[in-house]
């Protein structure tokens, strides 16, 4: 048992739309994350996908509805089998949350990060 100091965490990447597994949590992976620019349409069949963003703004795109905005502070939920899209203008730091094995490409055609652990 150790904390996880983000800030550390964050300054060891600079990709975009590269998750890094930080802890485990119930068979679930915390990862934290740099946006910007879009990712792909895709939804996840079998899970809902948590978005919390620790700084900058994004925007949730979901399928056939207005897009919202979510802000520091802010989480976001998108439940499974919903077609969505995060995108943010400048880049956001985000800490995400999914099943240990679950592809962040969904069913999209964009190849699944690796998710390297820090």
């Amino acid at each position: 048992m150790k904390s996880v100091n983000l800030d550390e965490k964050f300054g060891q990447f600079t990709s975009h739309w590269d998750p890094h597994v930080v802890a485990e949590y119930n068979n679930n992976e915390i990862m934290v994350v740099k946006f910007v620019g879009e990712y792909p349409f895709h939804k996840h069949d079998t899970t809902d996908d948590f978005f919390y963003v620790l700084e900058g703004e994004l925007k949730m795109d979901i399928e056939g509805e207005t897009a919202r905005t979510v802000r520091a502070g802010e989480l976001f939920v998108v439940p499974k089998g919903v077609v969505h899209r995060p995108r943010a203008d400048k880049e956001v730091k985000v800490l995400l949350i999914e099943p240990k094995g679950e592809p962040n490409s969904g069913d999209s055609d964009r190849e699944p990060s690796p998710k390297p652990r820090i």
